[in-house]
């Protein structure tokens, strides 16, 4: 989804504005005292040890709001106690845009947190990233839950032409989710599905016993038929090996493939149906999807499943109580495709674009349980650490989450966003509205092909 432009001005005053007020370096009082709870504070010896004082560290993020802010910075002042370092936190609604300028303009923060492995990888390509190493990332593969895919979602071909290790994935977000609520479930009988098999005879007895399966909407205001990619890729996840999926979103095999007709055809066997779904294809197509969750807490239900992601609970009604009022299910494989547990996720990437001895140790105090632990502590963070303790998520439904990230075979990242902006954030979307509309599979994947090669 686009995010609004801000003038190199603005943007400047801003940051400047925030840095004589010093409200974007990190929390002076600690969240949590050391020493208390069932953290990992040995973590800090090594940083302990070290004399950082007089260096700078300055972070370059996403997170512009006050909440997301606080959060971030929590994590960094455990850092800056223990090594006297100073982290200078600048975030920012129009990262995308400022990173940009910034890094073309040769005033490169240390540290650059992507929404999405693309653009890194874009920075990457053009010489701004560096690389993080042999070592860090032997890291990420004994301490990540499917460690190679993340390792292979931050890496990406340098300007010479090899590829390196640029990324860090850091605060996951998990899509592949279904929401339900519990008591429904009960007084009809219904268990949770463990494969998509599963899912679809729940469907089909969810239809049988007179009522409607799914909530399903697309509508999104400009960011119409978003939704619907979403669906498109876990079900690409869920029939295809991932390397299929990676050459999919990178056009190696073509939009109009078999394979990918195939996914649309099976998400439109949910979405089509107007047996599953609730006010039928055009409430599909219009309504926007923040509401149609809704369905699930009407009296009687307007539905029984919604899938959405982990922020969705942003859209419930103010009294629903979590584990209570309403639950959530991991979205099943195939059984009959045997391609494991694969995710489909989003997050950030923390890449180095300046270098430095405090850069470097900001990065391994990330790659601690410790790191991890404090900001799953609090909210708005799932991780896929393994050595992280799971106990310490401020919530049950975190922690549930995190489970389902941790016990993973396959991770991959959202194929819209990887995909030529026009392509991802355009043709797909506005492609899957008008299969929903009624054009079929192969109508729609062949226009989205036809605009890729446009841009070739």
């Amino acid at each position: 989804m686009s995010r609004r432009t801000i003038s190199l001005l603005v943007v400047l005053t801003f940051a400047f504005g925030l840095l004589a007020g010093g409200i974007v370096s990190a929390q002076d009082e600690l969240v949590f005292p050391i020493g208390e709870g069932d953290f990992q504070w040995g973590d800090l010896d090594a940083f302990n040890e070290m004399d950082l004082s007089g260096q700078e560290v300055v972070v370059s993020s996403p997170w512009g709001n006050e909440g997301d802010r606080a959060l971030v910075e929590s994590v960094f002042a455990y850092f800056e106690q223990a090594t006297g370092a100073d982290v200078v936190h600048i975030g920012s609604d129009s990262f995308e845009q400022q990173i940009v300028i910034d890094l073309q303009g040769g005033s490169p923060p240390n540290i650059a947190v992507f929404p999405q492995p693309g653009l890194a990888a874009n920075q990457a390509a053009q010489g701004f990233l560096v690389p993080l190493g042999d070592e860090f990332e032997q890291k990420v593969m004994d301490n990540y839950a499917a460690a190679q895919s993340w390792v292979d979602l931050g890496t990406y071909e340098g300007p010479d032409g090899e590829d390196n290790f640029y990324a860090l994935g850091f605060k996951i977000d998990l899509k592949s989710l279904v929401w339900y609520v519990p008591d429904n479930f009960a007084d009809a009988g219904y268990e949770v599905p463990e494969t998509m098999e599963d899912l679809i005879a729940l469907s089909d007895q969810i239809v049988a016993d007179g009522e409607t399966p799914w909530c399903i909407a697309v509508g999104s205001d400009a960011a119409t038929g978003w939704p619907a990619t979403d669906w498109v890729e876990d079900i690409m996840l869920r029939t295809q090996p991932p390397e299929v999926y990676d050459q999919w979103v990178t056009n190696e095999i073509p939009f109009n493939d078999e394979r990918v007709v195939n996914a649309i055809d099976v998400f439109g066997q949910f979405a089509k149906n107007p047996d599953y779904v609730f006010g039928g294809t055009e409430t599909v197509a219009t309504q926007y999807f923040g509401d149609s969750v809704l369905g699930l807490f009407e009296v009687p239900p307007n539905c029984y499943l919604h899938r959405q992601a982990n922020f969705i609970p942003s859209f419930f009604p103010e009294d629903v109580e979590m584990g209570v009022d309403v639950d959530f299910f991991y979205f099943p494989p195939f059984a009959s495709e045997d391609l494991g547990n694969p995710v489909l996720t989003a997050g950030t990437f923390w890449s180095i674009t300046e270098d430095s001895e405090a850069t470097r140790a900001l990065f391994d105090f990330l790659m601690t349980p410790l790191a991890n632990e404090l900001w799953m502590a609090q909210r708005s963070f799932l991780s896929v650490h393994t050595g992280a303790n799971t106990d310490l998520y401020g919530s049950d439904a975190a922690r549930a989450q995190g489970e389902i990230l941790l016990n993973s075979d396959v991770v991959r990242f959202d194929g819209s966003d990887l995909m030529p902006g026009s392509v991802g954030a355009g043709t797909f979307w506005t492609g899957m509205v008008d299969f929903i509309n009624g054009a079929s599979a192969q109508e729609v994947a062949d226009t989205i092909q036809a605009s890729w090669d446009a841009i070739k």
